[in-house]
């Protein structure tokens, strides 16, 4: 599933359905074909999401020790969140809720 997310504030926001399901999680939505962030829920959402990107970050540090120096390239939250993190906050500067499967 594709979830598209849309906003007066912004241009379409398209992702693939587990990152769009991680991100939703963490800021506390339910993961379902429809949904709405507003733009009061948006400040606990940004900030949720940047504790989540540095939690992830400690644990990368501390992780190539572990593996014996060895990184993992694949995407990480902060290149995933950030696209969304910019709609939650262009559109809480324009005062418009987000919504997908609308």
């Amino acid at each position: 599933m594709l979830y598209r997310f849309r906003s007066r504030a912004d241009s379409d926001l398209f992702m693939n359905q587990d990152p769009a399901e991680r991100i939703l999680g963490i800021i506390g939505k339910v993961a379902a074909s429809q949904g709405i962030i507003e733009p009061a829920d948006m400040p606990r959402a940004i900030a949720a999401l940047q504790a989540a990107v540095e939690e992830e970050e400690q644990r990368a540090r501390a992780a190539p020790q572990a593996q014996g120096g060895v990184r993992s390239q694949s995407i990480t939250l902060r290149q995933r969140a950030w696209p969304f993190v910019q709609l939650l906050k262009r559109s809480l500067d324009a005062d418009t809720p987000v919504v997908w499967g609308v």
